[in-house]
């Protein structure tokens, strides 16, 4: 299956050294490989090999390479610097493809030695848009069932798709969580998980947390970093204008896998959507050099929008999930009106669609189908 982003990569690859990152088992590895096949001599590499290792540490790959290809590099003692060396002695027709678990994100921000050698490329499971754009034929109760992770999602056996999701989990709570350092808590963790699994789409208060874990709120929310910087979760922070008050401000937080969440359908759709709308953000910030973000909008009383897109701190968009309820929102309709923005409601179950002033009225399935970059 072809990935969306292999076409960006390729061109990205012309002009500088790439960096892919993203969840574990997302498809970096497989998109990697099949991007070296388009190479006449291309060398794939793994540093959890000891004998790729060996080859790393010593350079030692052919000199007629085209695509070096570098997997889970950052295990690599000081790999800024041995990145920094490679790519800046490299011969002219040497292309250099980096990839790595989700770790390897935590290192976004490389420092000045990595400054303008490289583009990141944010490599996310599958979604409606990413499947209609490649003409996979699939459908929104698809990915609600067995996840876009490329695995599940070829898999048709209930069965196998839970027995994936189980092993995954467990290996990135325990594998994974150890790289970041000392976890004294594991049991904590897990209950923070499963406290989440079952608020998604819930404003989340780090003190209240603490207390049903018995955990500092400091910890908690410490855990709750870790787990985003596995790709396990992600946050939506309600929007302002002041950038720090919206850190502050109680987040909502959402999985990158929808079978992960505990609750009704309703539930489950707001993940959806919210993935593939943080999905949409990332294509567009990589690949437009549109800066876009994902809030939400609460006021004191309890008014809320499930979703806001915003473009350089101002609001452009404001989506509202719902499973049958084709009657617009009135918390929708406030804030349409209050900051002259437009606003879509999408429904799960609508038999048709329509528009009412600034605000649609969509079917879910065709909307996030839509969300192309």
């Amino acid at each position: 299956m072809k990935r969306l982003q292999q076409h960006y990569i390729i061109q990205d690859l012309k002009k500088k050294m790439v960096v892919i990152t993203g969840p574990r088992q997302a498809g970096k590895t497989w998109l990697a490989q099949n991007i070296a096949s388009t190479y006449g001599n291309s060398t794939y590499l793994n540093y959890d090999d000891q004998d790729h290792r060996a080859i790393i540490e010593t350079k030692a790959w052919l000199h007629d390479t085209e695509l070096l290809v570098l997997d889970e590099l950052h295990k690599m003692p000081m790999w800024k610097n041995y990145l920094k060396g490679v790519y800046d002695t490299k011969h002219k027709e040497l292309n250099i493809l980096v990839t790595g678990s989700a770790r390897l994100d935590v290192y976004d921000h490389m420092g000045d030695s990595m400054a303008g050698r490289y583009f990141r490329h944010r490599l996310l499971p599958l979604s409606l848009s990413e499947l209609h754009y490649i003409g996979y034929q699939a459908t929104l109760n698809d990915l609600l069932a067995r996840s876009g992770f490329p695995e599940p999602f070829l898999e048709h056996d209930e069965i196998e798709v839970e027995r994936w999701r189980q092993q995954y989990f467990a290996s990135l709570l325990t594998t994974d969580l150890l790289e970041f350092g000392s976890i004294n808590h594991i049991n904590s963790m897990r209950t923070i998980l499963e406290l989440l699994r079952r608020s998604v789409g819930s404003p989340i208060s780090m003190q209240s947390i603490a207390r049903d874990v018995k955990l500092s709120p400091t910890s908690v929310k410490k855990y709750i970093d870790i787990l985003e910087a596995l790709y396990i979760i992600f946050k939506v922070t309600p929007y302002s204008r002041n950038i720090a008050r919206s850190i502050l401000k109680e987040p909502k937080i959402y999985f990158f896998d929808s079978g992960m969440v505990i609750g009704d359908i309703g539930a489950k759709i707001e993940n959806l959507t919210a993935f593939s709308l943080l999905k949409y953000c990332y294509g567009l910030t990589d690949y437009k050099a549109q800066t876009h973000k994902l809030h939400y909008l609460r006021t004191k009383d309890g008014k809320e929008v499930d979703f806001a897109l915003v473009h350089d701190q101002e609001l452009i968009w404001l989506i509202e999930v719902k499973h049958k309820d084709k009657d617009i929102s009135k918390h929708l309709k406030y804030f349409c009106n209050k900051y002259h923005v437009s606003g879509v409601q999408v429904v799960k179950e609508l038999v048709s669609e329509y528009q009412q002033d600034e605000i649609q009225v969509r079917n879910l399935e065709d909307y996030l189908k839509g969300l192309a970059f």
